[in-house]
């Protein structure tokens, strides 16, 4: 039986070049796991959020915002943002609250005269100060979530 080597970094840059047909191939051949690139990189913006589940532009703009704008809540439509956000990073995880070995991260913010910032991440075990929904599976995605999405933390949490 012969073998074929292809480096990893050869097969992404085709996958990245190729047709969908192309794409499909490479990925039934390779495993599709092999192109995901990290939810980090694919998840940058509120567009991308948006994206990941299935809302677009158009829609937020026109179902979403004035939603929440005709309730004079603004802030909701933050927290819902943000509660995209964690589900958009976290995936296909969801926390699992019975088992109280599996940590659970979110960000740590800090107000003070300097103004709102990102400061760290925390995680906790049989008590929350956090929402359920707004949690992460790692402290990685905490601190992404907390220095790339500031502004929508921001928003949902401090009166302005």
């Amino acid at each position: 039986m012969n073998t074929l080597e292809i480096k990893k970094e050869d097969a992404l840059k085709a996958h990245e070049n190729a047709s969908s047909k192309g794409k499909t191939l490479l990925e039934n051949l390779l495993g599709k796991k092999t192109f995901q690139k990290k939810v980090t990189d694919r998840i940058k913006t509120i567009k991308d959020v948006l994206e990941y589940n299935g809302i677009s532009e158009e829609e937020r703009s026109e179902k979403y915002m004035l939603f929440f704008d005709n309730l004079k809540l603004p802030h909701l439509y933050y927290q819902w943002l943000a509660e995209l956000l964690c589900k958009s990073l976290n995936e296909d995880w969801t926390p699992d609250w019975d088992n109280s070995n599996e940590r659970k991260y979110f960000p740590w913010f800090k107000m003070c005269s300097g103004g709102f910032r990102y400061d760290d991440f925390a995680y906790w075990l049989t008590g929350s100060s956090v929402g359920s929904r707004l949690c992460l599976k790692s402290d990685e995605l905490a601190k992404y979530a907390g220095t790339q999405f500031t502004e929508v933390y921001e928003q949902f949490m401090i009166t302005k």
